[in-house]
């Protein structure tokens, strides 16, 4: 915990480095205060062959970030500006970057890790 979701375009891994935006991004939030543990952070990027934004075609990534609940607005809001940031930084060319957070309830959530 935390997971970053990051759905996109297909396509956009011939012009960009998916990879490369993973490992960003981990850097990013690994060197943010409010993430205490960075060995627990997971993230991933998934292409999408079907989509529709508005009237435009255009090209998009949008990430979710997944947290145990209990962190406040103020902390959230300067998580997705990170994550934001890096990803208007590696994908300049992206038609739409969009970044939301979705809080997950500490009694229902599970794993299990080797």
């Amino acid at each position: 915990m935390p997971h970053i979701v990051i759905d996109y375009s297909a396509g956009l891994e011939t012009r960009h480095d998916m990879q490369a935006l993973c490992d960003a991004l981990f850097a990013a939030m690994a060197a943010d205060p409010a993430i205490p543990d960075p060995t627990s952070l997971k993230i991933r990027a998934r292409p999408h062959d079907f989509f529709r934004i508005g009237t435009e075609p255009q090209s998009f990534a949008h990430a979710e970030l997944f947290l145990l609940a209990g962190r406040d607005d103020a902390t959230k809001a300067g998580l997705t500006a990170t994550i934001l940031g890096v990803m208007d930084q590696m994908l300049p060319d992206v038609g739409s970057l969009s970044v939301d957070v979705a809080d997950m309830a500490r009694a229902t959530y599970a794993k299990r890790v080797l």
